[in-house]
């Protein structure tokens, strides 16, 4: 293996090491054997006076062989491989290109010189998966660059494109053209001008302020609550700045070690693998046939429509906005503008660029715009008989082979369909608010719905930047369907004696961005009202009023408003307790009534959390999602769920399911309600020792 992933030839008087290990030429075992290999082979060429690494294909290493993830470590060890590059009597650069990142970056930083082409990228990214660069990164690249500059970058895990590692002095020259040739003339100049070796385990890190690190640590301390990784990349650097290399390296080894064993790096890492397993669909044949998919047509301009919009315009698909009305249409497009221009003034567009998007962008108040669109997206009210009158007029107007979808978050996508006369063709397409933000898309497969229709629009997905997860028809679909369990349970939390607040802060402690509450707030509490007002004039008993409607009818209607289940000043989103609130609340309790009683966080915490894994169980055992991964995926790119605690199945999986099956039980003794009816499938894994994900 070693000879066909890593070959030395000599290339006048320099010696060339090249890696050719397809996809990405990954740092698998064989990679490194080879590296060791061929540098014994450079070092015994006498006619060797300098040495290039490099890569065939499309990049420098990218990381690590994630193939090789979870199993037992085989020798040689990365940081043994890269030590002997910085060993090497002879000059060494390396020639990237691509992507160097993690343990090929780190490769990099063993070598004396560094020269890349423009287009390529360098960074340490472990920390996304809950790990540090563990092959010296830590160390080697502040005495390159510079504890304050590699603070950053490490901590961040942010790649950086060539020209900006050129200037923060990673890279000692940016090539233009052939890569080879280009790395060849650095190098003769180097043998040329008799340059030194620059081992970085020989220097030093700059002299840093006494604050430094525990400034950066402040100043992440919000953003990065709940993840171990960032800080232990804070303290691996401390110790580049504080100790001899040779002790930096055991710390920053110990730190590793730690993180590996971690839950929350077990979890991202869970994380990482399960959102790309999620576009590999069970039981879909991966060479399906794809419709083609070049302009778009969306029904609705309004908050949902307009975002969702944005997402195809991003990537360069052109999009027809219909609307029923000049004034709905001509707002929504003015919207979309004012959205470009903001991201244009923090400098994350340029102005060409945002009439680029605008260009692609036709407004319209007819229906007969949208007879040649490959896919119409139907983002109108959440009403079924609206909904269901407009795939009724797409059928008529559509071109045969469209792809009609809907964006309902919680109707029957079988019912849309039927309304038509090809209902192979309908698809759900959920998009989360804001929609040209958030990243899932569920992706609702109707009984009815083609193959190559579920196929065309996982892959579109990916075109537009989302992660879109398959599922199943039923209502709420999964997450909007787990969502409204623990809402319920919040909800009969407070009604028994606990404050919304105290509600909050035990998700908000299990790292949720906010509260169910405060999400309320920030959704808007008249949505949900006026959905409910609709449902109890058929019948009333399948909306009972509660404390929420009455906020709702004394004006208080979230953040919008000031004024929700909280108060909030202008200008401030931060939630404050309500002593209004919490009268409405009492006088609530008193007419149904219930004395309150004090409740604890736990208790908080497993009705909360507890009736979402149960239902995610069920969801399983319907088949309305195909794996629990989906459903983990779900939560964490569509509700904020943690990703340190890798979504709500692997979660459950850590707390333990025979633990929650047992409070599940009780809980079902205790109220008899159908929520908490204890999953079959939950029990099976109980039964037969096992987790969801194991």
């Amino acid at each position: 293996m070693t000879d066909s992933v890593v070959h030395y030839r000599l290339e006048g008087e320099i010696g060339v090491v090249t890696i050719n290990y397809p996809p990405v030429n990954a740092l698998g075992q064989g990679v490194r054997e080879g590296l060791l290999a061929c540098l014994a082979q450079g070092e015994a060429d006498g006619a060797a006076k300098a040495l290039v690494v490099m890569a065939e294909g499309r990049t420098f290493p990218a990381g690590a062989d994630i193939r090789e993830f979870g199993k037992p470590p085989a020798g040689p060890a990365l940081p043994d491989v890269i030590a002997a590059y910085e060993r090497s009597e002879k000059v060494i650069i390396a020639a990237i290109h691509g992507t160097a990142l993690g343990g090929g970056l780190e490769v990099a930083l063993g070598c004396d010189y560094r020269v890349a082409l423009a287009s390529a990228q360098v960074g340490l990214p472990e920390v996304k998966l809950g790990l540090l660069p563990g092959a010296g990164g830590t160390q080697r690249l502040p005495r390159l660059i510079g504890a304050e500059q590699a603070l950053p970058l490490i901590v961040s895990g942010n790649p950086v494109k060539a020209p900006a590692a050129l200037k923060l002095g990673i890279l000692d020259a940016v090539l233009d053209g052939d890569l080879l040739q280009g790395a060849l003339e650095f190098a003769r100049a180097k043998v040329a001008e008799n340059a030194p070796r620059r081992p970085l385990c020989d220097a030093s890190v700059a002299a840093v302020s006494d604050t430094l690190f525990s400034d950066f640590e402040q100043s992440i301390a919000h953003r990065q609550r709940g993840f171990k990784a960032p800080f232990a990349c804070i303290e691996a650097v401390k110790a580049a700045a504080e100790l001899p290399f040779a002790q930096g390296l055991e710390k920053e080894r110990e730190l590793f070690l730690g993180l590996m064993a971690s839950t929350e790096s077990k979890a991202q890492r869970h994380v990482f693998f399960a959102e790309r397993e999620v576009a590999k669909v069970p039981g879909l044949d991966a060479k399906t046939t794809q419709r083609e998919v070049r302009s778009v047509g969306i029904i609705g301009a309004g908050t949902m429509g307009g975002g969702i919009a944005m997402n195809f315009l991003n990537a360069g698909i052109p999009v027809t906005l219909l609307e029923v009305k000049d004034e709905f249409l001509s707002r929504g497009v003015a919207v979309i503008r004012a959205n470009y221009e903001a991201t244009a003034k923090k400098g994350r567009l340029t102005s060409e660029q945002v009439e680029q998007r605008m260009a692609l962008l036709t407004p319209s108040l007819s229906y007969d715009d949208l007879a040649q669109v490959d896919v119409v997206i139907e983002a109108v009210f959440e009403n079924m008989d609206i909904k269901k009158s407009v795939f009724e007029t797409l059928d008529k107007v559509c071109k045969p082979g469209a792809i009609l979808a809907t964006n309902t978050s919680t109707l029957d996508v079988n019912e849309i369909a039927n309304v038509t006369q090809r209902p192979q063709d309908v698809i759900g397409l959920h998009f989360f608010s804001p929609a040209n933000v958030m990243k899932l898309l569920e992706i609702v497969r109707g009984e009815a719905t083609a193959d190559d229709v579920i196929a065309t629009t996982m892959a579109l997905a990916r075109r537009i930047g989302k992660v879109g997860v398959l599922v199943g028809v039923c209502h709420g679909f999964v997450g909007n369907r787990m969502l409204h369990r623990r809402q319920a349970e919040a909800m009969a939390l407070v009604k028994q004696g606990a404050s919304p607040q105290a509600v909050d802060k035990v998700l908000f402690d299990l790292g949720f961005p906010m509260g169910p509450f405060a999400t309320s707030d920030l959704a808007g509490l008249d949505v949900g009202y006026r959905i409910r007002e609709e449902i109890r004039k058929d019948d009333p008993s399948k909306a009972p009023r509660t404390w929420m409607d009455d906020l709702v009818e004394k004006g208080r209607c979230g953040q919008k408003t000031q004024a929700g289940v909280f108060d909030y000043e202008k200008g401030n989103r931060t939630p404050v307790p309500s002593a209004d609130v919490d009268a409405i609340i009492a006088a609530y309790r008193a007419t149904e009534g219930v004395t309150p009683r004090a409740v604890s966080e736990d208790e908080i915490l497993e009705r909360c959390m507890y009736v979402m894994v149960n239902e995610g169980a069920k969801i399983l055992e319907e088949g309305i999602a195909m794996r629990a991964l989906d459903i983990d995926v779900i939560w964490i790119y569509g509700y904020g769920f943690p990703v340190y605690r890798g979504g709500v199945m692997f979660w459950a999986d850590t707390v333990g399911l025979d633990k929650i099956y047992a409070r599940i039980c009780e809980l079902y003794q205790q109220t008899g309600e159908e929520h908490w009816r204890p999953s079959a499938y939950l029990k099976e894994l109980v039964d037969a020792g096992r987790g969801f994900h194991h």
